[in-house]
C-alpha cells in the first residue's frame, strides 16, 4: 500500500489531488490523503472533488480528507501544494510522517522553496520541483483548469547519492504530466524571474500584465527587478542563459492583456494573508547574503508593505 498525501487543495493542490484521488479509486494499492480546510473540506466529504480540466472533467474522493495533519499515515508521497505563507506551520506539522524513504514534491512559487523544506525536515528525498498551470477554486469541492498547460516539473535532489525517481510512475498512472529536469533548480529560477518582479509591480500598481506593458515607467520598473534577480542567480551559480529577461518579457506578452497575478489578486484581499515574503522578502534577504544592490525591489516591497500593513 502507497500513502499519498496533497497538502493543500486549492487551484494547484485540487488539481494535483483529484488526479491522484481517481488513482486511487482505480487502482487500490494507493491511498490518497488531502489535507483541506472550511468549505472545500466540506464538500469534499460530502460530494468529493470535481475537476474541469482542459484535458477533461473528473469526480474523485480521496481515502481521507481532513484537516489534521496528525491523522495522516506515515506518508511515501507527499505533495505539498499550500501557499507560501502557510509552509513553515505545515512542514513542522509532517515532520512525524515522513521517513527516510518519503518522497517530497513541493509545488509552490518561490526560488527558495527546496531550501526552506530542507530548513524544517531532515528525512526523507526532496525533489526540487514547480509546476505550470492556470488553475483556481470555482465553488468548494470544484476546481477548473484552463489552457493547454499542465505539467510539474522536477529533478534529483542535489548534494544526495540516491536518485529517486519513484514518484514518476505514480504521476504516469494518475496522467499528471512533468518534466524531468537535469538542473531542476534553472527552471525554478526561470519562472521565478517571470512571477516575482512582475508580482510586486502589479500588486503594488493595481495594473494587470496589459496595462504594465503599456507603462514605459511599469515595464522599466519591472525590468529592473528581473535584473536584480539574475544578478542573484548568478551568485548562486543558476546557469541562466543570457537572453533570460528578453525570454521572459516575450512570454509574458502572450499572455491574455486583462491578466491579473495571483500575488496581486491576494493583495486585494484585505483581510488574507499573501506571498509577499515569497517575492519580495526572498529578494532582499539573498541582496544581503550576496552583496548585490537590490534597489528596484526594496523600494517596491516597502511601498507594498504600506499599502497593505502585516
Amino acid at each position: 500500500m502507497k500513502q499519498i498525501a496533497v497538502i493543500g487543495i486549492g487551484g494547484v493542490g485540487g488539481f494535483i489531488g483529484a488526479k491522484l484521488a481517481t488513482l486511487g479509486e482505480r487502482d487500490s494499492k494507493y491511498q490518497v490523503s488531502f489535507i483541506a480546510r472550511g468549505a472545500q473540506l466540506e464538500a469534499i466529504r460530502k460530494d468529493g472533488i470535481r475537476l474541469d480540466a482542459e484535458e477533461g472533467k473528473i469526480s474523485a474522493r480521496p481515502s481521507l480528507a481532513t484537516e489534521r495533519i496528525a491523522d495522516l499515515p506515515l506518508l511515501d508521497y507527499c505533495f505539498i501544494c499550500v501557499k507560501g505563507y502557510g509552509l513553515n506551520e505545515v512542514l513542522h506539522q509532517l515532520r512525524g510522517k515522513i521517513s527516510d524513504s518519503t518522497v517530497i514534491v513541493p509545488l509552490l512559487n518561490g526560488a527558495d522553496i527546496y531550501e526552506r523544506v530542507r530548513s524544517v525536515i531532515a528525512e526523507g528525498y526532496v525533489h526540487p520541483a514547480g509546476i505550470y498551470i492556470s488553475s483556481f477554486v470555482q465553488a468548494p469541492g470544484h476546481v477548473v483548469q484552463i489552457g493547454p498547460l499542465s505539467s510539474i516539473f522536477l529533478g534529483k535532489e542535489p548534494d544526495k547519492e540516491r536518485d529517486d525517481r519513484s514518484v514518476l510512475p505514480v504521476l504516469d498512472a494518475a496522467g499528471i504530466k512533468y518534466m524531468w529536469k537535469d538542473d531542476p533548480f534553472v527552471e525554478i529560477w526561470n519562472k521565478y524571474i517571470f512571477i516575482a518582479p512582475f508580482g510586486l509591480v502589479t500588486a503594488q500598481e493595481g495594473k494587470t500584465l496589459g496595462e504594465v506593458f503599456q507603462s514605459p515607467e511599469d515595464l522599466a520598473q519591472t525590468k529592473a527587478v528581473m535584473a536584480e534577480v539574475v544578478a542573484l542567480a548568478k551568485a548562486k551559480g543558476i546557469a541562466l542563459p543570457d537572453t533570460i529577461i528578453d525570454d521572459t518579457l516575450t512570454k509574458a506578452a502572450k499572455f491574455p492583456p486583462t491578466t491579473r497575478t495571483s500575488f496581486q489578486r491576494d493583495m486585494e484581499l484585505r483581510e488574507k494573508p499573501d506571498e509577499r515574503d515569497l517575492f519580495g522578502g526572498t529578494i532582499l534577504r539573498m541582496g544581503k547574503q550576496f552583496g548585490i544592490p537590490t534597489p528596484h525591489a526594496e523600494k517596491l516591497y516597502a511601498a507594498i508593505l504600506k499599502k497593505k500593513p502585516l
